[in-house]
């Protein structure tokens, strides 16, 4: 059976890719608890503090950062969190699917199926890949389907930490994506059922497992959670079904960048692509350890006054004293001032809020933040308000889109591949789809995602035309990039016919391009 044995732990995956992945989902969660999970007790909800958290000097300062330093008895948490990780995988993800990519076949059946294949969701799931992948360092599509759902398959997306590659000098062969169910009958979780999904080559196996935290436990019969019993009755006697593409993998893998640096040493994933958290978690982390010191300061900073016990108002015998601020006249008090208070008895406190120091410490760390995970700290930045060209925008974020292209090296044979995949099983006995050809790979071409403003590309066309350097048709498409030959053609002609340069026969021009009835410029009679 393709499925793994009874009893192995799961994860199969390095320990040292566990936690890095685990440390990294938790940064792009933006939730504090689990940041104080993973930094205190390692991710095991529970585990006491470390007593090397408390020590001091070189020992303690090692073993604690920001948010491993435990809250003191008795005082409530003051840690704040900015969300800079999600907000680096967000951009990831934008500045390659902001725009959906165009999916080109010269099969005209098969590129209206692209067309709809794109406006009917995979926009959405493309954003969703994206952003998983630049915080786990990879994603993976796949192609799935459900009769009662769909009358066609479609691309679904899986993060790193759920699958198990298996590569083959850098090409993915097999993958094991792996679900954990829940399990209405043990609500305390020492019980773990998990549903295991293997994809090779024109095949795909289904088994469902019961076992623990850590071990993959014992094989169970399909129908034995609702989860997984409308399987038993689609696999064969292995586990498997045919998926009637043989030639192709239904599944594909779209690392982040490559090398994982560090993960190179590990062969187990040596060819998992690397986050864009790699090696800046101590920046964030410090990033929050700042934030929060500025948020004390305001707290801090908070106006507070100081009066001497002769002008507390006694509320009797035990019941302690109080001020009335608002009183506009007080008189006499039973209680004598203080012996050592000189001048006014009502002193006011308030201390300074370090606010450009604050700032400008944060605006440091995002910065070299941004810069370590690839990109222009004019990516992340506010501008001034003042308009900017687009040949600014790329001057000023070169990083950002240097990364970009590099990221779409990796995005296109991923995307290329399950789009194929998607197309073999609609084309075989299972859907039976006519028409479609799947000889060839879609071509797939990622949209610019800065765009010129109509001004800058009415100027550029300007300049072109003046220079004679493009015909009128290319001028038409580089003002509109989504029209199609038809639209072009029939504004082609309006210009021309606009501008008195349509011809019928380009023959027949005059040296003004404006024809002639049939007579040469010379005198001449007509022509052959």
């Amino acid at each position: 059976m393709p499925l793994p044995a009874s009893g192995a732990t799961w994860p199969p995956t390095d320990p040292i890719v566990q936690s890095d992945l685990a440390d990294w989902d938790a940064w792009y969660s933006a939730e504090p608890d689990r940041l104080e999970q993973r930094y205190q007790g390692r991710g095991t909800v529970g585990t006491p503090n470390r007593p090397a958290q408390y020590a001091g000097g070189i020992r303690g300062r090692v073993a604690r950062w920001f948010w491993g330093n435990p809250t003191p008895a008795g005082e409530k948490r003051d840690k704040v969190h900015i969300p800079l990780a999600g907000d680096i995988a967000r951009t990831s993800s934008g500045l390659l699917f902001s725009e959906p990519p165009k999916l080109i076949s010269d099969h005209t059946e098969t590129q209206a199926r692209l067309d709809q294949l794109v406006e009917g969701g995979l926009h959405p799931t493309l954003l969703e890949s994206g952003e998983l992948c630049a915080a786990l360092g990879g994603a993976y599509y796949r192609v799935v389907w459900d009769e009662e759902v769909s009358d066609r398959p479609w691309i679904d997306t899986v993060a790193a930490d759920r699958a198990v590659p298996e590569f083959r000098y850098g090409k993915l062969v097999a993958v094991t994506f792996w679900t954990v169910l829940p399990d209405p009958d043990d609500p305390t979780g020492r019980r773990v059922f998990r549903h295991l999904e293997k994809h090779e080559k024109g095949r795909i196996y289904h088994g469902l497992y019961e076992g623990s935290a850590t071990s993959l436990g014992a094989v169970r019969p399909l129908q034995d959670h609702p989860a997984t019993a409308p399987l038993a009755a689609m696999v064969d006697a292995e586990g498997g079904l045919d998926t009637g593409a043989p030639d192709h993998l239904t599944a594909s893998y779209m690392p982040n960048v490559r090398p994982a640096r560090g993960w190179r040493h590990i062969p187990s994933a040596a060819y998992w692509g690397q986050s864009d958290f790699q090696g800046i978690e101590g920046i964030l982390d410090a990033l929050d350890e700042a934030w929060s010191s500025w948020m004390r300061d305001i707290q801090n900073g908070k106006g507070r006054i100081i009066v001497a016990d002769a002008l507390l108002q006694s509320a009797g015998p035990g019941q302690g004293a109080t001020w009335e601020e608002e009183k506009r006249v007080f008189t006499g008090l039973n209680m004598l001032p203080r012996a050592n208070d000189k001048g006014s008895p009502i002193d006011v406190v308030q201390f300074e809020i370090r606010v450009a120091e604050h700032r400008d410490t944060c605006a440091a760390l995002v910065e070299q933040a941004a810069q370590q995970a690839g990109y222009s700290a004019a990516t992340f930045g506010e501008t001034d308000g003042t308009a900017v060209t687009a040949t600014e925008i790329r001057a000023r974020q070169r990083r950002t889109l240097m990364t970009r292209s590099r990221k779409a090296l990796y995005a296109d044979p991923a995307l290329s591949s399950i789009v194929a995949a998607l197309l073999a099983v609609e084309a075989g006995p299972r859907f039976g789809v006519k028409g479609l050809d799947t000889s060839e790979p879609p071509k797939v071409e990622f949209e610019d995602s800065i765009s010129e403003s109509t001004g800058e590309l009415a100027t550029t066309a300007e300049l072109l035309r003046r220079g004679e350097a493009a015909s009128t048709d290319t001028l038409v498409r580089m003002m509109h990039p989504d029209w199609d030959d038809k639209q072009v053609k029939a504004e082609v002609d309006a210009i021309l016919g606009e501008s008195g340069r349509a011809t019928s026969d380009p023959t027949e021009t005059g040296a003004e391009g404006v024809p002639h009835a049939g007579v040469p410029s010379d005198g001449g009679g007509p022509r052959p």
